[in-house]
């Protein structure tokens, strides 16, 4: 996005405003033109059409902004005001601006749905936990691969090497041969005859079921996660061609055969159908990679490790085993080494880790006092063992607490609504957000602008948005 052309058309917008005694909403406008640059390929006002009214307010913001329905009618405000603006600056000619405001009398009536339909919002990969500066006692979350309500409307290609398959982590070799089986061959052959060939029926009761039984497990493998019954059945009902079909029946006969596992309302692959799914990949010359053990990595690979996503119970049990092959002071000094000076998310984890340790790591924890980074973080862990520490200055809360929203962006982006509801539950207060603008902080512009656009109370959001302006003009500066 080009920073330079949007502020100068803001600062010309309130000359125009303040000249005719017009009410402009120059934050609302400021967040029109930013998306229009940043996706619409708007590089100065004359760009603007009525097409690209339509796509902001009923494709782009529904997708990006987080803005309860009712807030549909400020922003269609703005946007006619920025036609009119356009008009008697002569950016664009009177029949465009008269198209304009045709199509925002259209879009006027359809925004409302449009930000309330939850289809239009990103479907979640990973899941962090938004956390605001007053709940500094909370541990930072471990990005995980899980994902809460995966779409499997539509499975992948089967086509050899039409979409790479993700590592897998595999259970302890004495947990893979499930009961009634004599071999691991044995298995694996049994595995591929239900995939592949034509069973009739005999796996789930339904013959087109039977023949979309590959997709199923195939999406259950990528996923690597507990799945709603609810998406399964959902999938298993589009694949039905004979109509009603018994789910609960479904789902008993797949995990009689040991290809699924039911907890309570969700369903994942069992260890066995993992490794026997691999070797079918396998046999059919796919590219079916391993996880590596994290616990066994440096602190530097548990981290990246991590990063990439992981099930939670996987990367408990990876974090367990690197802190019990270390002790207590090393795995501090490890962790907090591999921290400093790396992004947000990377710093967060390594944190969230130190965390699990006890007062026997304080020397080394005390010893990134005079890191300005981890600083911070140091002082709460002290604090929070009662043990001797400087307090937090209010540059440093403000510093935290933008570093703390920072490793939650990545998340935030996939899933607004559950980040928006953290927000309302847990966010910043205004006079706290007001400030944010002086932190030096990499992140803290992406920060203030994901607050603009997700924070439910509009006069929080909008102290916000303008915090952001004014980091931005800072950093341009």
């Amino acid at each position: 996005m080009s920073i330079e052309w949007v502020n100068r058309a803001i600062d010309d917008l309130r000359a125009w405003g303040r000249a005719r005694d017009v009410e402009v909403d120059a934050d609302e406008v400021r967040l029109l033109c930013d998306y229009a640059s940043d996706y619409l390929n708007v590089n100065e006002l004359g760009d603007f059409t009525p097409e690209t009214f339509h796509e902001l307010l009923l494709s782009i913001y529904p997708r990006k902004v987080i803005a309860p329905p009712e807030s549909a009618p400020e922003t269609v405000a703005a946007a006619r005001t920025l036609v009119d603006y356009l008009s008697q600056a002569g950016e664009v000619d009177d029949p465009t601006a008269a198209a304009m405001r045709e199509r925002l009398d259209d879009i006027a009536p359809k925004m409302p749905d449009a930000l309330a339909d939850t289809a239009n919002f990103g479907m979640a990969k990973s899941l962090f936990s938004a956390i605001g500066p007053e709940s500094l006692e909370q541990s930072v979350p471990i990005p995980s691969g899980e994902v809460p309500v995966p779409d499997l409307g539509e499975a992948p290609c089967d086509c050899p090497g039409c979409v790479p398959l993700p590592p897998v982590r595999l259970a302890a070799p004495e947990s893979l041969l499930p009961p009634g089986e004599d071999t691991l061959d044995g298995w694996a052959r049994t595995v591929t005859h239900l995939v592949q060939d034509d069973t009739g029926g005999e796996v789930t009761g339904h013959a087109e079921l039977d023949d979309g039984l590959y997709d199923l497990l195939d999406m259950l493998y990528r996923l690597q996660a507990r799945v709603p019954l609810g998406v399964i059945a959902d999938f298993l009902l589009e694949m039905a061609e004979s109509g009603e079909i018994d789910v609960a029946a479904v789902l008993d006969r797949l995990a009689a055969r040991h290809l699924i596992e039911v907890t309570g309302d969700t369903a994942q692959l069992t260890p066995p159908a993992v490794w026997a799914l691999r070797e079918h990949y396998l046999a059919l010359g796919l590219d079916a990679p391993l996880a590596p053990d994290l616990g066994a990595a440096d602190a530097l690979g548990l981290i990246e490790g991590l990063m990439d996503g992981v099930p939670t119970d996987a990367a408990e049990a990876d974090i367990d085993r690197w802190l019990a092959g270390r002790a207590p002071s090393e795995a501090a000094a490890e962790l907090l080494a591999a921290a400093s000076g790396a992004p947000a998310v990377a710093r967060g984890i390594a944190v969230t880790i130190v965390d699990r340790l006890g007062a026997e790591a304080a020397g080394e924890v005390r010893a990134c006092l005079d890191d300005q980074e981890l600083r911070p973080h140091v002082i709460h862990w002290l604090m929070a063992r009662g043990l001797p520490a400087p307090p937090l200055t209010q540059d440093e809360l403000l510093w935290v607490s933008v570093d703390m929203l920072a490793l939650a962006m990545p998340a935030a982006e996939e899933d607004p609504e559950i980040f928006a509801e953290n927000m309302a539950a847990s966010g910043p207060p205004a006079h706290l957000i007001e400030e944010m603008w002086r932190v030096d902080h990499p992140d803290v512009v992406d920060v203030l602008e994901l607050l603009g656009r997700s924070l439910p109370d509009s006069t929080v959001a909008k102290a916000a948005r303008k915090a952001a302006f004014k980091a931005r003009s800072r950093a341009i500066q």
